[in-house]
């Protein structure tokens, strides 16, 4: 299905605030990575879990990294109860895991998110897929899935997140893909917009983080 480039750019916009918080956005490296919260120290390589990165062929990605006040346990459990996720990201709508006991490599979780009505289509939810494929704990977390609604199909996304304790707090780097016509319609402005939502998803775990962590 194609899309115009006015109508590609709500769909992208309204996703990328919605996906950022689920775990689907996309990262960069280059002009295009965020400087709000960065944070170095010599973390600057591939962003892996494992030894797995995120899809080397996607032509679509973001990269970004955020430095938190927070024990790094305490980060990293609230990332990854993907449950809870409603009640600190306004985005999400629903998440429900659809296996038991803790998250883990196999592990499943299907979340939903609202996406606004454009003037060339009605409001929808867009559901997401979520498969765990590696996980440390308490040092990263990857995984993938489709992303699909009436009117938005993301082939596959693949997310991958790092957690370092650092001078400071506790040093998140993230950085997905995706792949799929729609994602690759306009890869400039898919990107822009993903890295927009990616931006909102840290800050919001950021807070959570350390609200939870000041308890």
């Amino acid at each position: 299905m194609s899309l115009t480039r006015s109508r590609f750019a709500k769909h992208t916009t309204a996703l990328a605030l919605c996906l950022a918080a689920a775990g689907t956005v996309l990262a960069a490296t280059g002009p295009a990575q965020a400087a709000s919260g960065r944070h170095h120290d010599g973390h600057t390589g591939a962003i892996e879990c494992r030894g797995q990165g995120t899809d080397p062929d996607a032509v679509v990605r973001y990269r970004s990294q955020i430095l938190i006040d927070a024990p790094l346990s305490t980060v990293f459990r609230t990332q990854t109860d993907v449950e809870q996720w409603p009640t600190w990201q306004d985005a999400v709508s629903t998440s429900e895991r659809l296996d038991h006991g803790p998250l883990r490599p196999g592990s499943a979780f299907r979340w939903t998110t609202p996406v606004p009505a454009t003037p060339a289509t009605p409001a929808t939810t867009l559901e997401v897929t979520s498969t765990v494929q590696q996980l440390r704990r308490d040092h990263c977390v990857r995984w993938t899935g489709p992303a699909t609604s009436e009117a938005i199909h993301i082939d596959e996304g693949t997310h991958v997140w790092t957690f370092t304790k650092v001078r400071g707090g506790t040093l998140v780097r993230t950085e997905e893909t995706w792949t799929g016509d729609q994602a690759e319609a306009d890869v400039d402005l898919s990107t822009e917009a993903l890295g927009a939502g990616l931006e909102v998803w840290l800050k919001d775990l950021k807070a959570a983080a350390e609200s939870r962590a000041g308890c």
